[in-house]
């Protein structure tokens, strides 16, 4: 159901890419939108057992897109430097493919906020997540869960990491 790589010697292994994912800060959701559109959406998020984390207003393009078709794809990108005199960059990027669904156990959705509280704001501490929490009403979470992940870096960084082994 989902391509190979194309340049597989630049595909990232398994562990790497999720490293990618717990690694980075921010990434760009993909559903399909309005009128069949594409909607690309950057989101922060949280990986955590195999899947991905949001948290949304509860009425907005995303979720109705979402709710119309749980397909998705999330990219991050870890490393993007610009070689100007090799017209290209070294980059490390991940896809994550799979179905987005919302989160309604309240026990999962306050996980899900406090490793999001421990990842972005973690000196805030307990009072303050507990007032986010009690004025949170508004708020929705939802999970991507993987189907399929890929990553990939540029021939660059693997040359790279060939010449410091």
């Amino acid at each position: 159901m989902f391509r190979e790589m194309r340049r597989i010697r630049q595909q990232l292994s398994e562990a790497e890419t999720r490293e990618v994912l717990e690694r980075c800060t921010s990434g760009t959701l993909a559903v399909l939108g309005d009128g069949g559109y594409p909607y690309a959406v950057p989101l922060s998020y949280v990986y955590h057992d195999g899947r991905l984390y949001f948290h949304c207003a509860r009425a907005g393009h995303k979720l109705d897109a979402v709710r119309a078709c749980d397909k998705a794809s999330f990219c991050v990108i870890d490393r993007d430097e610009i070689l100007p005199e090799k017209f290209t960059t070294k980059y490390r990027s991940a896809i994550a493919f799979g179905r987005v669904r919302e989160v309604t156990d309240p026990a999962e959705i306050e996980g899900v906020m406090r490793r999001l509280a421990g990842k972005y704001s973690p000196n805030e501490g307990e009072d303050a997540f507990q007032n986010e929490m009690r004025t949170s009403g508004a708020l929705c979470v939802l999970t991507l869960e993987i189907e399929h992940l890929t990553g990939k870096q540029g021939k660059e960084l693997l040359m790279e990491r060939k010449h410091t082994t």
